[in-house]
């Protein structure tokens, strides 16, 4: 370690560097700790402890498996799978962390990155397994793999590990995106992209000696392995994590966790932000004592701008500070972050012309102008990530204040996607074609640079063209979901679909669990009439869900283009009403 508490490139240049750090130089501290309820810790492990199960477990995967093959890294939130994902990266064996299989059936996306990843094994707790043998269910993702129960690997086996150093461009796992259910695509992510893009927060988020991380975000989330379980590796300090649906059941639950524990530093969706807002009570909230969150990232989906001043302003009285709140971009292709607010800097709002916005151009307006909207800045990068905009026609760059594609390069940048050479070429080879420059990442995501800070205003395959006009769907759902109480917030989605021959506005919107609602179609000449006023456009149809019948990924990341398939087949789930137009 430098004196800065920087860790040495040259002594560290992989994850497993890493872990051979912290054992060699605080072997007793705590390292991560587990909460099932967000009250009390019911599992941890020190540095060492952490550092001789990863060897137990890669130890008994040489035996079996040679640098390079993957592993299929089934868990439900816990220690055993950071046991288990270090094993795999100090056995060499590529890591492939996905959701554990709900009721009695498995969810066809993970049966699909189980065919994609091609394992040569499968690891899960002795839980999943009983009796030591695989269930049926598991079996049925690639009959015939063998599985290990990691959590019943000796420890002793730790001293049968040969030891495997891999170099800074080896991959350590495969992290696959929340795309669609019919092409789950896996991210390349080398041991070097993840050092960098850790020390990229650790440099933007400030950790220090005293700082604590806590993440309830699934371990198979970008953000939830990065941030929530490798970063606090990284940084040295202790790292909390607890199950989503723990937060999800009862909000209040991770507010408690950061004061109970001391956190400094957490992360979360938008979404999250704006549920503890609405949900927890008064009473409840008085009780909280904040004052020690420094950092509170907003990431991995949209931010709103009402999200963070309502919270900041809800939970200001438990000592919450309105500079702790750090709006963040980023993507898996990118290992985690590109771009953020830096801790203790306020949060930049930047109030445009709407309609300016829509023909790609960005005029400043008063938040009180009619049709004005209001964005959030998500700051900059720490090291040596570069972010451009650029025309997604032509591929030439774009100036400050001007709406186009944003591209991202660097040493974060991963590897590619796995086994998609073309794709790969494509999204991962971006050039500039003034000036040749990259290669670049192209997003898909929309956006500026204002005076260094860039913007998001969208995705380049969400925008709706309708009738020769632009619009983000972003705005038309925020429109829409303030027409009605009984509308359930960050619970709507627009996307269009072609009937005969032209571009249609169709609107899904969740209905609030306790909302008791007679006339359905009173609310759709509510939305038809605002989102007329508002954006000019018409809607065709309107669905109307109950609480979660809207598709979204792992982190609450609202489905678009599963929305547009659902109602394209009549299969949308918890559907309230028909409403033709």
């Amino acid at each position: 370690m430098g004196g800065n508490g920087l860790i040495d490139p040259v002594d560290v240049q992989t994850v497993t560097d890493l872990i051979r750090l912290r054992e060699s130089e605080t072997p007793d501290r705590g390292a991560c700790f587990f909460s099932k309820d967000g009250l009390e810790v019911t599992d941890h492990l020190s540095y060492r402890e952490l550092a001789v199960r990863a060897r137990a477990i890669a130890a008994v995967l040489q035996e079996r498996l040679a640098p390079g093959d993957r592993a299929l890294l089934i868990y439900p939130p816990g220690l055993e799978f950071v046991c288990a994902f270090l094993g795999c990266l100090h056995a060499g064996v590529i890591a492939v962390p996905v959701n554990p299989p709900r009721g009695h059936d498995v969810d066809p996306r993970l049966r699909r990155v189980a065919e994609d990843a091609a394992p040569a094994i499968g690891l899960a707790p002795s839980s999943l397994m009983p009796g030591g043998a695989t269930p049926p269910l598991l079996e049925t993702l690639n009959p015939g793999m063998p599985w290990l129960a990691t959590d019943l690997v000796d420890s002793a086996r730790a001293t049968d590990w040969r030891a495997w150093a891999p170099m800074p461009d080896t991959v350590a796992h495969l992290q696959y995106t929340s795309g669609s259910t019919a092409a789950p695509t896996g991210v390349i992510v080398t041991h070097q992209n993840l050092l960098r893009n850790m020390l990229d927060m650790h440099l933007g988020w400030r950790h220090d000696a005293d700082s604590v991380i806590l993440s309830w975000l699934p371990h198979f989330h970008d953000m939830g392995l990065v941030y929530g379980v490798l970063e606090p590796l990284y940084a040295g300090i202790p790292g909390y994590v607890m199950p989503a649906i723990a937060f999800i059941q009862r909000p209040i639950r991770w507010l408690q966790a950061i004061a109970r524990f001391g956190v400094t530093h957490a992360v979360a969706p938008n979404f999250a932000y704006d549920l503890c807002t609405r949900k927890i009570k008064t009473a409840d909230r008085d009780q909280l004592d904040l004052r020690g969150w420094r950092v509170a990232v907003n990431g991995a989906e949209p931010i709103r701008a009402d999200t963070l001043k309502q919270f900041a302003s809800y939970f200001e009285p438990c000592g919450f500070r309105a500079e702790v709140l750090c709006p963040g971009y980023g993507l898996a292709e990118a290992t985690l972050k590109v771009t953020s607010s830096r801790s203790g800097e306020p949060v930049r709002y930047l109030t445009v012309d709407g309609e300016a916005l829509d023909l790609g151009r960005v005029d400043t307006r008063s938040s009180d102008d009619s049709g004005a909207r209001t964005l959030v800045g998500c700051g900059r990068t720490e090291i040596d990530t570069e972010v451009v905009v650029a025309d997604p026609a032509t591929l030439h760059r774009l100036g400050d204040g001007m709406v186009g594609e944003v591209w991202v390069g660097g040493s974060t940048i991963a590897a590619g996607y796995w086994r998609l050479p073309d794709r790969t070429a494509a999204s991962f080879g971006a050039r500039l074609a003034d000036s040749g420059h990259g290669p670049f990442l192209r997003t898909g995501d929309l956006g500026f640079i204002m005076d260094g800070e860039l913007f998001i205003n969208g995705r380049l395959k969400d925008m709706l063209i309708v009738r020769g006009q632009n619009h983000y769907p972003q705005d038309i759902e925020l429109t829409v979901e303030a027409c009605h109480v009984a509308f359930r917030q960050n619970g709507c989605a627009a996307f269009s679909v072609t009937m005969e021959g032209e571009e249609r506005l169709v609107v899904a919107q969740e209905i609030e669990r306790d909302a008791k609602v007679t006339d359905f179609d009173e609310l759709l000449g509510l939305a038809r009439q605002s989102v007329a006023e508002a954006h000019e456009i018409g809607v065709y149809d309107m669905v109307f869900l109950r609480p979660g019948g809207i598709p979204r990924t792992s982190s609450g990341k609202i489905q678009r283009h599963a929305c547009r398939r659902a109602y394209l087949d009549g299969d949308f789930r918890g559907r309230l009403g028909d409403h033709p137009s």
